[in-house]
């Protein structure tokens, strides 16, 4: 059996760093310790209006990285440039609002589908690992492997947030196992992220077809207070 990958988000370091405008605390410094701490890959989300990572950001982590970099962009024409120039292994095409907080659902994929059928097909020629954020939903199980795409990465966020509120997420809770089963049936590599923190990681952690979880505002957010080192160390030992 194959081991479940820990992808780490580190956007909300630079989210930090930007705060104050400084140079500190270095996404690239994060990077390299999330590397040297066991995680598998590292995620950074290059956003249309840059508020964390940023250019130099990607350039730099890129360069420096031994694990492979997950870069999270839209499916738009600025973002396929950028990706097609600096090659991150993985990428994961996410939706993109300006007034967002953080992202708020999986991709239309009925929206523009044959230009995103374009992109994607464009990023995997340039040898890129290519995940489509999606809800636990069958028809976009359906047509993420129709547009292609390598990977789902499914979106957690009602769950977690139902879990967090101490409500019941049975319901959801059976749609993504509904839409691991579905993916992998369909020959797609199954992801997971958004929201998770060390309980939701967890019960979804139980669920057999999901090959990796990408974790990040809750990890960094602990880390604070016990370190990233023993945060990253623990949700390991949580999805083994």
């Amino acid at each position: 059996m194959s081991k479940i990958r820990l992808g780490v988000n580190i956007d909300h370091v630079a989210t930090v760093r930007n705060a104050r405008g400084e140079n500190y605390p270095s996404p690239l410094r994060a990077a390299l310790f999330v590397q040297k701490s066991g995680a598998d890959s590292v995620t950074i989300h290059l956003r249309e209006d840059r508020r964390h990572i940023n250019d130099s950001d990607l350039k730099q982590i890129k360069s420096k990285l031994k694990i492979p970099l997950n870069l999270e962009i839209a499916a738009t024409d600025e973002m396929l440039k950028i990706a097609l120039k600096r090659k991150p292994p993985f990428i994961c095409i996410v939706p993109e609002k300006r007034q967002e907080i953080t992202t708020e659902g999986g991709l239309n994929l009925n929206f523009k589908k044959n230009s995103l059928k374009k992109i994607i097909n464009k990023l995997k020629k340039n040898k890129s690992r290519i995940s489509l954020f999606v809800e636990p939903n069958l028809n976009d199980i359906k047509e993420s492997k129709n547009l292609n795409a390598d990977c789902v990465e499914i979106h957690t966020g009602k769950f977690c947030n139902l879990i967090n509120i101490n409500k019941n997420y049975e319901n959801e809770l059976k749609k993504i196992k509904a839409a691991v089963k579905l993916g992998n049936k369909l020959g797609l590599e199954v992801h997971a992220g958004h929201g998770l923190t060390y309980k939701s990681a967890k019960i979804l952690a139980k669920i057999s077809g999901i090959k990796e979880f990408n974790i990040g505002h809750f990890l960094i957010g602990e880390s604070i207070f016990v370190g990233l080192n023993k945060t990253i160390k623990n949700f390991r030992k949580i999805i083994k």
